[in-house]
């Protein structure tokens, strides 16, 4: 495996590569300011788990729940739906995540328990703990995703939720070569599944880290849908959505679209 990875088991390289991000201030690391605390206060729920709104139906009122956000640091969701009214935790890789989440909290006098920790990995947590698991786009970040759902399925109660994003597994098809987008053209170059360490070169690994982005993988269709019907999960909703804030750096995203269920 290449020195990236060898140096590094994912979760604590990806760990670390999101303790970057929360400090550059990533788009995922900005806290909520006031007005949105406010309004969630009135009972709306504004949490979100694509840059869109949650479609209608999906958790229109979080009053007296109990709601585990996992790998959802970041100051954004487990803040407003505490102030909806949710009994809220918070897990994260990312203790600076975290640190957003306590950020808010404090500033807005809200109650969230935070919890740092790994997503395929809830044995903190007994059993039918949560009516509801808020899970937006991070699963990306596990090479296996199977262990994830199992965990999902086991906290909830009977009757209980979750709802999780991520990305059509096509979007990590296509070479990344930026002359090849300057043209407009789609090269597919990877399969599917896919995975940074298995896929990219020991350069363009290399590259990477020195950006400070996590590593990546992209499961397929089966893992991603299928794996949830495994564990014990009924599909009840599926939407999709473009994502416009990837379309300059992925051109696939300007044709498909992101999957939340």
């Amino acid at each position: 495996m290449p020195d990236a990875v060898q140096q590094h088991d994912v979760f604590h390289y990806n760990q670390a590569a999101w303790d970057r991000q929360a400090r550059a201030d990533c788009e995922w690391s900005r806290p909520v300011d006031a007005a949105a605390i406010a309004e969630a206060r009135q009972g709306r729920v504004l949490a979100k788990l694509t840059p869109g709104p949650l479609p209608a139906g999906w958790l229109d009122d979080a009053l007296g729940l109990d709601i585990l956000c996992l790998a959802s640091g970041g100051g954004q969701q487990g803040p407003l739906l505490a102030a909806a009214g949710a009994r809220v935790t918070v897990l994260d890789a990312s203790a600076e995540q975290l640190a957003r989440d306590r950020e808010v909290a404090e500033r807005e006098n809200l109650a969230l328990r935070l919890e740092h920790g790994d997503m395929r990995d809830l044995s903190r947590f007994a059993d039918a703990s949560f009516d509801c698991v808020f899970h937006p786009i991070s699963n990306l970040y596990v090479p296996d995703v199977a262990p994830v759902w199992r965990e999902c399925h086991r906290v909830l109660r009977p009757g209980g939720r979750l709802l999780a994003s991520f990305y059509n597994p096509a979007v990590f098809v296509a070479d990344r070569d930026p002359a090849l987008m300057e043209q407009g053209l789609i090269r597919p170059r990877f399969a599917i599944p896919y995975a940074d360490p298995a896929h990219l070169s020991e350069a363009e690994l290399a590259a990477k880290r020195t950006r400070g982005e996590a590593l990546v993988f992209g499961h397929s269709l089966a893992e991603l849908i299928g794996g949830q019907v495994a564990a014990g999960f009924l599909i009840a909703g599926f939407h999709e959505i473009r994502n416009r804030s990837l379309i300059d750096r992925l051109l696939f995203d300007a044709y498909i679209v992101e999957s939340i269920d």
